[in-house]
C-alpha cells in the first residue's frame, strides 16, 4: 500500500471518528436539555427520563438543531424564551463534549 493510500485511510478513519463523536455529543446534549426542560416543567424521576428520551428522538426529524429547539420550546411554552433555550443548548453542548472526552480518555 502506498503512502497516499495510508494517508487516505487515515483521513477517512478520522472523518468517521469525528462524525461518530459529533453524533454522540448531539445525543448527549439533547438528553441533558431534555432533563433541564423536564425539571422546569416539574417532572422528575422516570417522567423526566422519558421526556429526555423524547427530546433525543426529536433530533431525527431533520438535520440540524431546529427540530430539537421546536420540541423543547413548544413543550416549555412561557417557561423559557428562545434566547434562554438556545443559550442552554450551547452550554450543554460544551458539557456534553466534555463528558464524552472524559469517558474516552
Amino acid at each position: 500500500m502506498s503512502t497516499f493510500d495510508d494517508r487516505e485511510n487515515a483521513f477517512e478513519n478520522k472523518y468517521a471518528h469525528d462524525a461518530e463523536m459529533q453524533f454522540k455529543a448531539d445525543a448527549r446534549r439533547n438528553k441533558l436539555l431534555g432533563l433541564w426542560a423536564a425539571e422546569l416543567m416539574g417532572k422528575s424521576g422516570d417522567d423526566a427520563a422519558d421526556y429526555a428520551k423524547e427530546v433525543v428522538k426529536s433530533d431525527f426529524e431533520e438535520a440540524g438543531d431546529e427540530d430539537v429547539y421546536r420540541k423543547v420550546s413548544g413543550d416549555l411554552g412561557s417557561l423559557a424564551d428562545e434566547a434562554t433555550i438556545r443559550a442552554k443548548m450551547a452550554a450543554l453542548m460544551v458539557e456534553a463534549k466534555s463528558q464524552l472526552m472524559k469517558e474516552t480518555s
